[in-house]
């Protein structure tokens, strides 16, 4: 499907070209949420914006809502409302219907090998003048700088996750040559030459960093995106300056690097253009009933997926604390394979004092006065998410960057606590932990920290804070980039 409408590359008032910017969607749900946001930033500041998505996100987007895939736009209300949005769909190389989730590695391959040719068709059709249209495009894809400049047209990388973590792999080279990645029997002192990065520890690298195989699809998408991401004319980074100053200045002697963070819907309410790649079930009744301050929110993301060991260690722990909690069950949590993997009885044993649902708006749930903690894998959004709403956390990392993400929760902001690792994650533990953050001294001093830290993100945000002008120098000078040309 193409929504098409006059005007991309068409003059405006000044008789200049209106500046276009094509955001292509990275094809996983905690991308689509930030990017669709920024394009709905960048075309409230009169940017033409042309949103470029997977034909299997838009079905699998449109059947959580329960409409009819062919046709359904979700950018109507948005050009309803003024804004110059427009939609194309493109395959990401595999059939609609294919299980994406379960056979991981050919999805990967898809986007290492097919997803561009599809990109590159789309291009060869909206840009209409080169000089005023720019590239939006997730730093992980594989082909941004090599289109842009096939094109004739800016690459803006945009990163969804903290800056440090960018800062990593640009900087991966340096990790191999120290013995720290790529070595059959890794060093394990601390890392101490990244520019930026005081210091950081082997078992603080994403995962992929620290496994001694790198020749998966996934490392092959990880070199050539950040191959890609050297020829970037101006990095976005979903974060904020003041909780990542010295990396975020070491960037910049690199790049035009912008950190434009947290990207949320407006209000920090449910998003006004369908983001969830799944149902989201109504939680608020439930969470009506219950104590301020007395449920725990459990997520484990959109991605990776958990052992039924680990899950079966976790239900245990949660049980044994005997607080209430509100658990989000992706259906695929385990496996596509086992729909319904927690311990026999667990939802009987639980009864009264728990809710367990296949998804939900996780803005709304954080947000609820009943919540008092959050059992997350430390996915990006939901650090960033579980700070704007003041709520402590539990750290159980499975993936990637989260690892990462835990040492900034854990460490740096002191606003969460771990609870094991992976194949290491026990019932007592998790029992002592929740005790802790839910009605123990531990979790005021979290609370605390939370609110310090939350006061940043929301200074950040407002007029004249550092998110904010960084977003109005980067649109600065993407537009006169646009005009000039």
């Amino acid at each position: 499907m193409a929504q098409k409408e006059a005007g991309v590359g068409a003059t405006s008032g000044g008789g200049k070209a209106k500046p276009h910017a094509v955001v292509v969607v990275y094809p996983l749900q905690g991308h689509v949420i930030p990017v669709t946001h920024l394009a709905l930033r960048l075309a409230a500041r009169g940017f033409a914006v042309t949103v470029v998505n997977t034909e299997a996100v838009h079905d699998q987007t449109a059947r959580a809502l329960g409409v009819d895939p062919a046709g359904y736009d979700f950018f109507a209300g948005a050009r309803a409302s003024g804004m110059d949005v427009r939609y194309e769909l493109i395959s990401d190389g595999l059939p609609v219907g294919f299980d994406r989730s379960l056979h991981h590695d050919e999805f990967m391959g898809s986007l290492l090998h097919a997803h561009s040719g599809h990109v590159e068709e789309v291009l060869g059709r909206v840009v209409v003048d080169p000089a005023a249209t720019c590239l939006v495009a997730d730093t992980f894809f594989v082909w941004p700088a090599t289109l842009a400049s096939k094109f004739g047209i800016a690459y803006v990388s945009f990163w969804t996750e903290p800056a440090l973590i960018f800062n990593l792999y640009y900087h991966v080279h340096l990790l191999t040559n120290n013995g720290h990645f790529g070595c059959n029997e890794p060093r394990k002192d601390t890392i101490t030459y990244i520019p930026g990065v005081p210091a950081i520890e082997p078992h603080e690298l994403m995962s992929y960093l620290q496994e001694t195989d790198t020749t998966s699809v996934v490392h092959r998408i990880i070199f050539k995106a950040f191959d890609e991401a050297r020829g970037a004319d101006y990095v976005l980074c979903n974060t904020v300056e003041e909780l990542e100053p010295s990396t975020i200045a070491a960037l910049r002697v690199e790049k035009p690097f912008y950190a434009v963070g947290p990207i949320f819907p407006a209000g920090f309410a449910r998003s006004t253009v369908a983001t969830s790649m799944w149902a989201e079930s109504d939680c608020s009744h439930w969470l009506d009933e219950q104590p301020p301050g007395s449920v725990l929110y459990i997520s484990f993301g959109s991605y990776a997926h958990v052992t039924k060991q680990e899950l079966h260690e976790i239900a245990g722990g949660v049980l044994a604390s005997g607080t209430r909690f509100l658990w989000v069950m992706r259906p695929d949590i385990v496996s596509s394979d086992d729909p319904n993997p927690l311990p026999e009885g667990f939802v009987a044993a639980s009864a009264g004092r728990g809710l367990v649902v296949p998804w939900c708006c996780q803005v709304e749930v954080l947000s609820h006065t009943a919540l008092g903690g959050f059992l997350t894998h430390c996915g990006w959004n939901s650090v960033l998410e579980s700070v704007w709403a003041g709520v402590p956390m539990l750290c159980f990392p499975l993936l990637t960057d989260q690892f990462t993400n835990r040492r900034l929760v854990v460490r740096e902001w002191r606003v969460g606590m771990p609870i094991g690792d992976r194949g290491a994650v026990f019932a007592d533990e998790v029992r002592a932990r929740i005790e802790g953050i839910m009605s123990g001294k531990e979790g005021e001093e979290l609370r605390e920290a939370v609110k310090n830290v939350r006061a940043t993100l929301e200074a950040a945000t407002t007029h004249g804070g550092s998110s904010q002008q960084s977003f109005d120098e980067f649109v600065d000078e993407l537009t006169r980039r646009c005009s000039e040309r």
